[in-house]
Formats: C-alpha cells, structure tokens, sequence
C-alpha cells in the first residue's frame, strides 16, 4: 500500500523558501519537520531554519554550505538536487497553500498509524476490548491535539493585538476611485456596479481597469489610483467582452497589456461555496492586485440563496484581505410594469441575497434602459460622502463615459441666473422628479452649502413662515473668477 505523499508539493515549499525569509515564516506556522515524507527534505528544512535564525542567505549555495557543515549534503542528493529544489518553487505565491497539502498528506499519515495500531491490538491474541478502547480515545486525543497544532499558523496569521488593529489604518486613506472624503471605490473595500443589461456596466468596468493600468487617469471626472496587475474574470460573453476591449486599446498599449492585463474566460475552476479561497489563490498565482468579476451571476451559483451568499462574501473577504481590490458587477432585480423610469432605486433593487451587498464597501447603481442616450449613477451605499446621482453618457465607439454637466448643480445655477435657485428647485432639476423626496432636497442643500465655501455660490437666507408665509433662502451662483494674466 503506498502511503499518502506529495513530493512534488514538498519541493514546491522548499524551493520557495530558498527565495523570502517571510516564506520560512509563513510555512513554519503550516507544517513540522516530521510533516515532510522525504527524509531528505526533512534535513533540507531543518538546514532552512538554521540559516533563517542567523539571518544567512537560503539560496542553494547557501544550503550546500550548510549542509556540508553537517555532512548531509551528499545524503540529500548533492548541489544538484537543491538547484532542483529552487526551480521547483511555486510562481506568484500559493506556498501555503502547497504547505497545507503537506500537512494534510502528513494528517493521513498519522491516520493510517494509529488505524494500524488499533488493527494490531484488535487482532492480538487475547486482546482486551477495554484496552483497545482505552488505545482509541488515546489516539483520536493524539490526533485532535494534532489537528490544532496544524490549525496554529491559520489561527494566527491573520490576528493582530487591539492596538496596533485601530491604530494601523488611516483615518482616511487615498481611494482607488474617487476623492478624499468623496469615494466611489475605497481601498480594503470592494465596489459592486449594478444595473440592468445595456446601460454600460461593463464599459465604465472597461474604463476602470484601463485607468488601474495606467492608461486613463480619471472616470467620471473623477481620479483612479493606478495599480500593478489586474484579473479580469470573463464569466459573462468573454467573446463580447474581448470585442468590446479591443475597440478602444490601440497598438502602443500592447506590452502593458501583455504583462499587467489577465482574462479568465468562462466559469471558474471550481465553486467558491466548496473552494472559499479560490478568488485569493487566483489573484495570487497572477500576481494580481486586482480582480474584477463580470458578473456575480456567472459565478455564484443561486443568487438567491443565502448560503451562496455567506460563501461568496467569504470569498470575497479572503480576497481583500490579501489586499487585493476587487470590482464586481452585478444586474438589478427585474422591475413591474408599473415601475417609474425616474424612481429613485434602492438597495433592495439589487438581485439576490442581501449578503451581496452587505459585503461590499460600496455600491453603484446605474439607472435606465438599453439604448437611453443618457443613463444615471446612483449611489446606493456609501464609503462616505454621496456621489450622484450623476447623469452619464457613454460614447461606445470609443468606450469612454462622461457626466453631463448640463445637470450639474453649478450649472443649474448659473442657468439660473440671478433670479438664484431653492435647494428644492435644485434637487427636481437633478432628480428630474417634480417632487423630488425630503432625502434629495437635503442633498441639494448639502450640495449647494459646498458650493458657497468653495466660493461658487452665495445664500440668501430665508424667513420662517407666519401669517404671512415664509421665504425660502435661495442661492445663487458667483461671478465666474478670471485669472489674471501679467
């Protein structure tokens, strides 16, 4: 009977070793010594742990000078084999999860030997069932014991002391998409972009990744972060979406494309309900800081579902905390005959579980039909202050996307002129609503507060009502200011 192995996995974690001091670290905390089939590679990595405590290169020389020092060199197969060791080495990380593959092969192990044992006292010659007995709960406690130790590095990795948890972040920190303060996508936070079919999800997403490579520097009048490498799984159409990518590359972006830009096309690998970990294990074999998924439906399996919900938040949780940002477009419940164009949607207009977007940092809706020369963004859960709701309109030929400003608040104003503006009459020339709600007449007030201590507005207060009736307060747009020019 051969007993449970992975060699190939036990070289994969030697050889990453040999490259980061963090990787002996990390593995440490995975496997023990004796977790290792391979006597050889057991002395390998005990020669691993001597030069990672003097703080010495791990390289293959390095080892060959070790291990010469103690004479097992020519035991562990000589220079050749440890050369052999480094280019064995897992590409773009994975190493815990090749250390975790030598563990379980390690727990199977320990399985088979205490099966044995029992085997051997069950069949002895005038056995004792309470001895046998006594062996079993001896060795399940052995194999429980075990079973926690190994669950160490995983209980650990990822804890931090209380102090150093809420005094790590910053109070507000530089947002992938968006303003200080005004954030569209925040950094640790994934960005859902919902809406129904055709309204240009997938065009601003396009945008999106071409500013991540560097190649835009905003969307939506506002600036994108530019990042290192983007995964793009292609669930949905990978066809369309090649097409639709290649309207508006040109030939100059070709390199950057080859070597920061990453298409998986099709269903994933494997469910993420069985596989949680599989979007970081993904991102981390392409040395990816960010993932896009297009869309939800494609990779989860029923939306509906709770549990396909609790398990894609989970996935999505692990992902972010490898520090990868992630984008997710998402489609809208599908609406009744009787439902406005201009209603405002709201978070329970999102198709599926509430897990969806209870998970996600931010949310973007984005309002209309298939074909509407203009559609609108909304944003229905906030990283801190509202954006929107903003009319936008895509320019497909070329794959970019603009704000109209005609309906800018400052605009408006101005269009106003002198006779000045409520922030009521602001909010319907917005919303585009007759009567608009409390909530939209609070934004525009807001809106227009900002607008006067940046100098673009002045107010007029109002009076309160009587028997006379009240004002309302008013605002109205400054003098447009010229720069002077000596």
């Amino acid at each position: 009977m051969n007993m449970p192995r992975e060699p190939e996995a036990e070289k994969a974690v030697l050889g990453a070793c040999m490259f980061r001091t963090e990787t002996i670290d990390e593995v440490r905390q995975l496997i023990e010594p004796s977790d290792f089939y391979e006597p050889a590679h057991t002395t390998i990595w005990y020669a691993l742990l001597e030069l990672r405590r003097q703080d010495a290169p791990k390289s293959p020389i390095a080892l060959t000078h070790q291990l010469q020092r103690t004479g097992d060199l020519k035991r562990v197969g000589g220079p050749e084999y440890l050369h052999a060791l480094a280019s064995s080495a897992s590409i773009g990380g994975g190493t815990d999860y090749y250390a975790g593959i030598v563990r379980q092969q390690a727990d199977l192990r320990a399985m088979h030997g205490m099966a044995v044992r029992v085997l051997q006292s069950v069949t002895a010659e005038g056995a004792d069932p309470e001895e046998v007995r006594t062996l079993v709960n001896a060795s399940v406690q052995e194999l429980a014991v075990r079973s926690r130790h190994s669950a160490g590095g995983r209980l650990q990795r990822y804890a931090t002391d209380g102090w150093s948890f809420v005094s790590s972040s910053p109070e507000e920190a530089e947002p992938i998409w968006g303003h200080r303060g005004k954030a569209a996508w925040e950094a640790g936070e994934s960005l859902m972009l919902v809406g129904p079919p055709g309204v240009g999800k997938s065009t601003i997403a396009h945008q999106l990744v071409l500013a991540r490579l560097g190649l835009l520097a905003q969307v939506l009048d506002m600036p994108v972060q530019e990042g290192e490498k983007v995964l793009y799984i292609a669930a949905d159409r990978p066809s369309q979406l090649a097409r639709a990518f290649f309207r508006v590359v040109h030939p100059a972006d070709k390199k950057i494309l080859e070597e920061r830009l990453v298409f998986w096309s099709g269903p994933l690998p494997a469910s993420l309900t069985a596989e949680p970990q599989l979007l970081a294990e993904m991102a981390a074999e392409h040395g990816a800081d960010t993932v896009v998924i297009d869309s939800l439906k494609d990779v989860v399996g029923k939306l509906t579902d709770d549990e396909a919900g609790i398990a894609y938040n989970n996935a999505r949780q692990q992902l972010i905390r490898d520090g990868v940002q992630l984008l997710e477009l998402h489609h809208q419940r599908k609406q009744g005959a009787d439902a406005s164009r201009n209603q405002r949607p709201v978070l329970d207009q999102v198709y599926g579980s509430a897990w969806f977007t209870a998970g996600a940092g931010s949310v973007l809706f984005l309002a209309g039909a298939a074909g509407d020369p203009i559609v609108k963004l909304h944003h229905l859960k906030t990283v801190n202050e509202e954006i929107g709701p903003l009319p936008v309109v895509h320019d497909h030929t070329r794959g970019l996307s603009r704000v109209e400003d005609t309906l800018d608040p400052l605009t408006l104003l101005r269009q106003a002129g002198t006779k000045g503006m409520t922030a009521r009459q602001l909010a319907e020339g917005i919303t585009g609503e007759p009567n608009p709600d409390p909530a939209d007449v609070a934004k525009a007030r807001r809106r227009l507060d900002t607008l006067v201590k940046a100098g673009h507005a002045a107010e007029s207060k109002g009076a309160g009502g009587g028997a006379g009736g009240g004002k309302a307060t008013v605002w109205t747009a400054t003098a447009r200011r010229m720069a002077v020019v000596s």
